[in-house]
């Protein structure tokens, strides 16, 4: 079991770059679970006013009805080399859960989420090698800023309230099952994160307990350098670095290749650590994972990234794999972190 995190992962930060996984939902995919398994036998006659409910594709109940292949995934990151692993909790919100009538469930899928892969990171943990738990935030699928209708700028789906208090639900879940550290990512809508950042600053005044080491992620969604809500990637650092992040990234949306320009933009101006975690390049249909990046081609331009001096984290996102992050953590095994700001000498 790790030390203490908030401790700990600073210490290490200074030393090397920390490997974190990569992609669930790619993997999952793999088992070609079908909606038996998904319902598993809690579920096999959910239904809601009698009629039947579709529950494939919610990643997030496979916690809760096949806690194993949960687990077994986790630990073939941890065995990869990742020193973090993400809890599956990306859709683990009451908001997102309301897609399938299971927004009741929320807290316990947050609970037996960060149970599973407290368990998966003891097991694996070295006093040289100490495994730590992400608790991870998705983004939801509704959004605070922008518009839900074409024809009413005005017009949104959720409000900053309603995001909060399903956030707030989620950090309690994801502290009573044992995360390390608190992962806010995918952020398409810096609103939303704004929630999610409110809602653990409730958690603490509300509870007394101990901060917690905090990730921040956003996502660049083309070529704009922008995030969608409209955000530049200075602007959006910007706008969430009261909350003292213990870093700031990019994943998702961008392969390495096209991500560059903004991990570059975020190692000039933060003043806080840079993670990063892209997809295996462009979808690809034809691809075993759905992505056109082999391991080979993804831990060479993240290691780039490294050699450039820009991060302190990498892992990865849609279309990656094991081999994926095992490649990546050979890549920059030994390559140095970046150094923060206040770490750097003085100018003469």
């Amino acid at each position: 079991m790790p030390a203490d995190a908030s401790t700990l992962l600073p210490q290490l930060l200074k030393q090397r770059i920390l490997i974190i996984d990569g992609a669930m939902g790619t993997m999952i995919q793999r088992y070609k679970l079908d909606e038996a398994a998904y319902r598993g036998e809690r579920f096999k006659d959910f239904a809601v006013s009698g009629h039947e409910v579709h529950v494939k594709g919610n990643n997030e109940l496979l916690t809760l009805t096949q806690p194993q292949v949960i687990q077994e995934i986790h630990e073939q990151y941890l065995a990869a080399g990742a020193d973090l692993i993400e809890t599956n909790t990306f859709g683990a919100t009451s908001i997102a859960q309301a897609d399938y009538h299971m927004q009741d469930l929320a807290y316990e899928m947050n609970v037996e989420a960060a149970r599973i892969a407290k368990a998966a990171c003891d097991k694996y943990s070295t006093v040289d090698k100490p495994r730590f738990v992400a608790g991870a935030f998705g983004p939801t699928p509704k959004t605070a800023s922008i518009s839900s209708d074409v024809n009413d700028p005005g017009a949104r789906n959720i409000t900053f309230d309603e995001l909060k208090d399903a956030y707030c639900e989620q950090m309690r879940g994801l502290v009573d099952g044992g995360a390390d550290v608190l992962l806010v990512e995918t952020i398409f809508d810096t609103l939303n994160a704004k929630a999610a950042l409110f809602a653990i600053e409730q958690y603490y005044d509300d509870t007394g307990h101990a901060r917690m080491p905090l990730m921040i992620s956003g996502t660049v969604t083309d070529a704009s350098g922008r995030i969608l809500s409209g955000q530049t990637v200075e602007a959006f650092w910007n706008s969430v670095r009261h909350a003292q992040p213990i870093s700031i990234g990019l994943n998702c949306a961008l392969g390495a290749a096209l991500m560059r320009p903004y991990v570059a933009e975020l190692s000039r101006i933060a003043d806080a650590r840079v993670s990063v975690y892209p997809n295996a390049g462009l979808p690809n249909p034809m691809s075993d994972t759905g992505f056109d990046e082999t391991p080979e081609i993804t831990s060479a331009l993240v290691k780039e990234f490294a050699e450039a001096g820009f991060i302190n984290f990498a892992g990865g996102c849609c279309g990656t794999t094991p081999d994926h992050i095992a490649a990546i953590a050979k890549a920059l095994e030994h390559l140095p972190p970046r150094k923060l700001p206040s770490e750097l000498p003085l100018a003469a």
